[in-house]
């Protein structure tokens, strides 16, 4: 009983099986989880962004860092992984040239059947190397225009002002409006009679937007003073009168309403008439 016991400890078949094979895909897991976690390192290093004097440059730089170190390192995941079970496959003695081989059939057929697929992956990756949007941004994608939410490599995501959420295939954005890069310009559009005093008019708006931009909450939005373009338009039912503010990027929106508010209470207080009161008078 012994020597038998001996006889199949001595075995080449077990002695491989048992100790030879496992001690290789051991070696080859032990250098798979090595090689990510250099390679994510390595990563890690090459994305971190510079640092800039101006803290909205650093913010977009490091949200555009960790969008792209993430695909990176998904991607060197997915390629390491591939190649560790490869490798174990071979050592378990499978014959894995079918398997490679069937990867390069599909891998073809993909390409000819989901030509879609690959342009949205394409154009996501494109998207996110040049910084075209982040999440947090208001942007225009034509069909869509709210803040994104999510940016992958096939779709993003946009939540609109009604609070749909909108998907956008990659592919699909011919084009985008980014409304949060760099800075952002108030724009407010002031109706008067045809009867109003212009100048006045002009005089009272320049106050009371300078007013507004030096309240709070406001003063912490701006960038730079407010300006009176004076004049826009005339047509047959008023004149506009334009006043600008470059602000912060994404309260544009904040700032025009607060400018608003103070300059039509100020138009009330110093008599500055609206289109159509004389007639409804």
């Amino acid at each position: 009983m012994i020597s038998e016991i001996q006889a199949w400890e001595l075995t080449d078949t077990n002695r491989d099986w048992l100790i030879h094979r496992p001690v290789e895909i051991a070696i080859y897991v032990a250098l798979a989880v090595v090689l990510r976690f250099a390679l994510h390192r390595g990563i890690d290093r090459m994305s971190k962004p510079r640092k800039s004097p101006n803290a909205k440059v650093n913010e977009r730089r490091s949200q555009r860092a960790r969008t792209i170190g993430s695909v990176l390192k998904s991607t060197v995941s997915i390629v390491i992984l591939v190649w560790c079970v490869l490798q174990i496959l071979g050592i378990l003695g499978i014959n894995v040239a079918p398997f490679i081989a069937s990867a390069g059939v599909i891998g073809l057929a993909i390409g000819f059947g989901a030509q879609n697929l690959v342009r949205d992956f394409l154009s996501g990756i494109f998207m996110l190397l040049e910084d075209q949007y982040g999440v947090g941004d208001v942007v225009d994608l034509g069909d869509a225009v709210g803040t994104v939410e999510t940016v992958g490599l096939r779709v993003t995501t946009i939540r609109d002002a009604n609070g749909t959420l909108w998907y956008c295939r990659n592919g699909e954005i011919l084009r985008v409006g980014n409304m949060s890069q760099g800075y952002a310009t108030a724009v407010l559009d002031l109706p008067i009679a045809h009867n109003a005093n212009v100048h006045k008019a002009c005089e009272v708006a320049t106050r009371a937007v300078l007013e507004a931009a030096e309240s709070e909450p406001i003063r912490a939005d701006m960038i730079d003073k407010p300006e009176m373009l004076g004049v826009n338009s005339v047509t047959a039912e008023a004149i506009t009168i334009r006043v600008t503010a470059q602000v912060k990027p994404g309260r544009q929106w904040a700032v025009q309403r607060a400018f608003a508010r103070s300059a039509l209470t100020a138009f009330e207080e110093q008599g500055i008439e609206a289109p159509y009161l004389p007639v409804l008078r």
